[in-house]
């Protein structure tokens, strides 16, 4: 399934890797796509990842989640 999750604090490119890391090592993420300008991750995830999940490795990245979708 797609998601897109909103996230908030990160503000460079260092930033952008480290969040897309953090996905990335989810099992079940796949083709993660962090955008600075828009704030954004869209992510491809099996059933078996939880929006929990996801918003716990942004926050253990340093930054928080406002919304997913």
């Amino acid at each position: 399934m797609k998601k897109t999750l909103t996230i908030e604090g990160m503000s460079c490119g260092h930033c952008v890797k480290h969040t897309t890391d953090a996905l990335e090592g989810l099992d079940g993420v796949s083709q993660v796509a962090v955008d600075l300008e828009k704030k954004t991750a869209v992510l491809e995830a099996e059933g078996s990842v939880t929006d929990d999940m996801l918003q716990n490795a942004v926050k253990e990245a340093g930054y928080s989640v406002t919304s997913i979708n």
